[in-house]
């Protein structure tokens, strides 16, 4: 007799990730990985060939998929024709383009009271603007857009669909109110476009966006109307793959670095430095995101021409401070703080630290105070813990574990599965399958907690903080002028 599956997808910045998971049982019965460019502008095709290949390598002959539901980078912008054909190459979440027309737009409206987010230039609605001003022939062609998960969703449904997650990272959706705003569609793309422009329809937590169409079954190697999630941002699967709940804090280590936590109620942050998104529930998920995260490390890594595990094997033998090395990690800009201009730097350098294993220790070390700030800003709100849970392909490794946990001073868990995005996507489409309560089947597949790491007290002060702060300041205002 077939296995009954259902497929949970993580379409990342790198790659997409599949995973088969069994409807009784809840365990991972199959998985595949297809690369990205890894760019910051992708061709959006690259997620499709990615995920019709990740799929094939996942899904065995004895299996029957129940389900997909697919969670994903969030922000990027995917302008469509009349066709549903992709104009331009799609700028993701970590492209700084916009940084220009972001500002612009906070001195149009007050987005942060508006739409719960102060722009920034990842943000799609700041994009858009950049479309709009900077090849305003593109934005006449322009008659949908969406971002990366929705578009996937119209390949797989011929539907441009999102949920409320999604949503409220585009700028022009408003969690607290639960609704379009096309007033502020206009000041980006001026108001005859932001009346034409069709955007994606908002569905519930699990309301499908549609059934497999035939021809994407037949990419896929699937039988055609599988019913299709709603789907969701990455960070928002990965709560859900966590089973995260009100009063747990979550820090996601990626190509980005994000801590967030589940709340029952919407976060206005005066600062924008929080974002007030909405969750895959219903509920809301205040987040603080970092451009720069675990592939500052990498990078640094192949500078001094080690390869990843073994740098972040020698980074975890040296302790923290480096021997007096500070790096500041903004190697693409950054989004908390607001740099979007901003560079890395290194100070503190001598004869004697120059070495591979301290100039990976300071990458981490960077990495680990900025996440710190992270989980300090979320404090500032109301928003704390007596731990936190990781999550995100950093979270697997002990020098990323402890390195979080000395920079925040909290323990720090990490919680059974893998591929926690994967597995929210996954959890989301069997609530569809069983037609079950969404918040029943997080509940049932909570993953067990597989390592517990308490912080070390005695190093928290080599993560050097306030003294990054006021290099952030000066770096602000070098900003500025």
């Amino acid at each position: 007799m077939p296995q009954s599956v259902v497929l949970g997808v993580d379409s990342s910045t790198q790659s997409t990730k599949v995973i088969a998971v069994d409807l009784e049982s809840g365990e991972v019965a199959g998985e595949g990985r297809a690369p990205h460019s890894g760019l910051d502008i992708q061709d959006p095709v690259e997620w499709w060939d990615a995920l019709v290949a990740s799929t094939r390598a996942t899904v065995s002959p004895d299996m029957r998929v129940e389900a997909i539901s697919v969670g994903a980078q969030q922000h990027g912008m995917v302008a469509l024709d009349a066709h549903d054909g992709v104009i331009r190459p799609a700028p993701l979440w970590n492209n700084v383009d916009a940084a220009p027309d972001a500002e612009r737009l906070n001195a149009m409206a007050d987005f942060g009271r508006e739409v719960g987010t102060r722009l920034v230039a990842s943000i799609t609605i700041a994009k858009l603007a950049h479309l709009a001003r900077t090849s305003p022939q593109d934005l006449a062609r322009t008659v949908a857009v969406g971002l990366p998960h929705d578009w996937l969703n119209l390949r797989l449904t011929g539907n441009l669909v999102t949920d409320r997650g999604e949503a409220s990272g585009s700028g022009w959706w408003s969690p607290r109110d639960g609704r379009e705003r096309r007033d502020l569609l206009a000041l980006a793309v001026g108001a005859e476009a932001a009346a034409r422009l069709r955007l994606p329809q908002v569905r519930g937590p699990v309301e499908p966006a549609g059934m497999l169409r035939e021809d994407a079954a037949a990419a896929l190697g699937l039988p055609a109307n599988i019913p299709v999630g709603p789907g969701t941002g990455d960070n928002m699967a990965a709560a859900l793959g966590v089973g995260a709940a009100p009063g747990e804090l979550v820090v996601s280590l990626g190509t980005s670095g994000t801590a967030f936590a589940v709340s029952g109620e919407p976060i206005i942050d005066e600062t924008g430095e929080v974002e007030g998104f909405a969750d895959a529930t219903g509920r809301f998920l205040p987040l603080v995101c970092m451009l720069n995260c675990t592939r500052v490390v990498d990078s640094v890594a192949a500078m001094v021409g080690l390869l990843r595990e073994d740098a972040l094997s020698r980074a975890a033998a040296a302790p923290p401070g480096a021997d007096g090395l500070l790096l500041m990690p903004y190697l693409a800009g950054e989004r908390t703080p607001n740099l979007p201009q901003a560079t890395g730097s290194i100070t503190g350098l001598t004869a004697e630290n120059a070495t591979p294993e301290f100039l990976v220790r300071a990458a981490l070390d960077g990495v680990a105070a900025g996440l710190a700030y992270a989980v300090e800003v979320l404090s500032r709100l109301g928003i704390t813990a007596s731990e936190v849970t990781l999550v995100g392909g950093g979270s697997q490794h002990p020098a990323w574990r402890q390195a979080i946990a000395d920079a925040t001073g909290l323990p720090v868990v990490v919680r059974g599965g893998g591929e926690h995005a994967a597995r929210g996507a996954a959890i989301q489409a069997m609530a569809i399958a069983r037609q079950e309560p969404l918040d029943a089947v997080v509940a049932r597949r909570r993953p067990e907690v597989v390592a517990r790491i308490e912080p070390r007290p005695e190093f928290r002060g080599a993560f050097r903080l306030e003294e990054r702060r006021r290099m952030v300041e000066e770096l602000k205002t070098a900003q500025a002028t």
